[in-house]
C-alpha cells in the first residue's frame, strides 16, 4: 500500500521561506513522477511543481516558477518543496501525490495517491 507523509508545514511571515519533505513507502519510489498541489480555503486543488522519476525534469506553476524548487532523494524516498518569497495568497493545505508514471506531470488525473496534506500559513 502507497503511503505518502507531508511534514514541513507552518507559520512564516510574507518574504518568509519554507521547506516541504514527502516521505514516500509501499512502492518503488523511483518508479514514480511526483507532485505538490494546494488547496486554498474555498478553492481547488492547483498544481504547484512536478518531478520525473529520475529529478532531471521539473515544470512548475507560472505562479511560483523562480521561487519554488522542487526535489527528490530517491535514496531516502523523499520529495522536496523548497517554497521561497511567501505571498499570503499561498495560505493552503499542500498535498504530495504520486504519479501513476515515471514522468513529470501538471495534470491532476495523472496521480493516483496522496498525502494527508501539510498546512502552511503565511502572515501578512
Amino acid at each position: 500500500q502507497v503511503q505518502l507523509v507531508e511534514s514541513g508545514g507552518g507559520l512564516v511571515q510574507a518574504g518568509g521561506s519554507l521547506r516541504l519533505s514527502c516521505a514516500a513507502s509501499g512502492r518503488t519510489f523511483s518508479d514514480s513522477g511526483m507532485g505538490w498541489f494546494r488547496q486554498a480555503p474555498g478553492k481547488e486543488r492547483d498544481f504547484v511543481a512536478t518531478i520525473n522519476w529520475s529529478g532531471d525534469t521539473t515544470f512548475y506553476a507560472d505562479s511560483v516558477n523562480g521561487r519554488f524548487t522542487i526535489s527528490r532523494d530517491n535514496a531516502k524516498n523523499t520529495v522536496y518543496l523548497l517554497m521561497n518569497s511567501l505571498k499570503p495568497e499561498e495560505t493552503a493545505v499542500y498535498y504530495c501525490e504520486r504519479n501513476k508514471n515515471d514522468h513529470a506531470s501538471a495534470y491532476a488525473k495523472e496521480y493516483a495517491y496522496w498525502g494527508q496534506g501539510t498546512q502552511d500559513f503565511v502572515s501578512s
